[in-house]
């Protein structure tokens, strides 16, 4: 599995159909149909991808023989030394095949290289991911409801694993 970081927006392409593909699956159980939409318009557009990266976010792909089977955002610093992990997907026929875990271990060598000493995330209450997130060595310390426009609320955990 070989993880590249995001430079052109033709790999930015890349982000946004593989959102497409996965979120259905994350989320179809959680959200409706209308906010799903709405959320990946929101935040998937190209001109929103851009101006994530130009905030300070760090895309990565995860990529096999030019196949790419996920990607990952994440903000060093985003908080005093601390790296927020915006994003983290994978493609449902890859889960449990180690793509996430190669995923989060770039993410975690990027904390570890500009000496922040935790990674932090959002993950919707309901979302079936935290198990891993758990596995992973995360631990709830919060919850967070976030409003996003139209009504629509996000009801997520903070999770954090101390790095160093």
């Amino acid at each position: 599995m070989i993880i590249t970081e995001v430079t052109s927006q033709n790999q930015l392409e890349i982000v946004k159909s593989l959102a497409y593909t996965i979120w259905p699956d994350a989320y179809g159980a959680i959200l409706s149909e209308t906010q799903l939409e709405y959320m990946l318009d929101k935040i998937y557009a190209i001109p929103a991808l851009e101006q994530q990266q130009q905030n300070g976010q760090q895309f990565v792909l995860a990529e096999e023989e030019g196949v790419y089977y996920g990607f990952a955002s994440f903000q060093i610093n985003y908080k005093e030394g601390k790296t927020k992990l915006h994003k983290i997907y994978v493609l449902p026929q890859t889960q449990g095949k180690g793509v996430g875990k190669s995923l989060l271990h770039y993410v975690e060598a990027a904390v570890n290289q500009n000496n922040n000493s935790s990674l932090l995330l959002n993950v919707n209450r309901f979302n079936k991911a935290i198990d891993f997130y758990k596995k992973q060595g995360f631990e709830v310390i919060g919850e967070e409801d976030i409003a996003i426009g139209e009504g629509y609320l996000m009801e997520d955990y903070i999770m954090e694993k101390k790095i160093k």
